[in-house]
């Protein structure tokens, strides 16, 4: 019995691992935002975050909410539980996260609207919070950036009334995470090439990363000084095609192509990063 027990968690830890290799998505986790206030709706404003962020389909998106600080998170993926985990939002394998959104509510009013009888017509409400990424290796943090949502209409339950409030923070919340999370792929397959260089390449993220056609990347080689990644720019590449959901086709320029080509035949690393505009 306990050898079948072993076996069965053996292949189920490979097949997560299968399954990571095959998405290269970045790994978010989400942790639970704390409150000014014991507020029974503050899970909300989290939950939503974690529906925002997993709606851009750019990462594998991780629920951390009972585990709200970077030194747990390292200790959680240190354990053994670590690998039974069920919190994971988009599949059901646990994985570790690389980036930790932390946040803390300043405030979540919500409040009954009564009829000139008393009794309850609705609910309204708003939301304001602060949000920061921390690097999960690092610890470093980004600066906190505050949200305020618009109060709400006026809605049947307060839950709907702090869902609406959130909702629209949309934007912004989009804005936020494309800014802090900027898209990165790597070269997977030369299309075209002669004897001046490479004119055409197949990078490893399409529609699944939010990356349209016309959408710009600098694309450099990684040279490794001290046991730190160096980067050297070469130039920007163009997206012309998406294939499928995991695949985008960009033309390179002439003036690149050439060492872009000595760079790949070196089995150098080359990475393409979304310029943002």
């Amino acid at each position: 019995m306990r050898f079948n027990l072993l076996l069965l968690m053996f292949v189920y830890s490979l097949y997560g691992y299968t399954q990571n290799q095959l998405d290269t998505r970045p790994v978010v986790g989400v942790a639970k935002f704390t409150c000014e206030t014991d507020s029974r709706y503050a899970c909300l404003v989290t939950e939503k975050v974690v529906e925002m962020l997993t709606n851009t389909k750019r990462f594998q998106v991780v629920d951390r909410t009972s585990n709200d600080r970077v030194k747990e998170e390292l200790e959680l993926q240190k354990s053994e539980a670590f690998l039974d985990s069920e919190n994971l939002v988009e599949q059901d394998i646990a994985v570790a996260a690389e980036k930790l959104i932390t946040g803390h509510i300043n405030k979540i009013p919500v409040y009954a609207i009564r009829n000139t009888n008393g009794t309850i017509r609705g609910y309204k409400g708003s939301v304001s919070f602060q949000m920061k990424v921390v690097d999960v290796a690092t610890g470093l943090s980004t600066e906190a950036v505050s949200f305020d949502g618009k109060a709400s209409d006026l809605m049947l339950s307060p839950e709907s009334a702090v869902t609406q409030a959130m909702q629209s923070l949309q934007g912004q919340l989009e804005e936020y995470f494309r800014k802090n999370f900027p898209i990165s792929g790597k070269i997977i397959k030369v299309l075209e090439e002669d004897k001046n260089g490479v004119k055409n390449v197949l990078l490893n993220i399409g529609k699944k990363q939010g990356v349209k056609i016309g959408d710009k990347f600098t694309i450099s080689f990684i040279e490794m000084l001290e046991g730190q990644p160096y980067p050297h720019e070469l130039g920007e590449i163009v997206v012309e095609k998406l294939s499928g959901d995991s695949f985008a086709a960009c033309k390179i320029p002439k003036k690149i192509g050439r060492e872009l080509k000595e760079r790949i035949s070196s089995n150098e690393k080359v990475i393409c990063n979304l310029i943002i505009e």
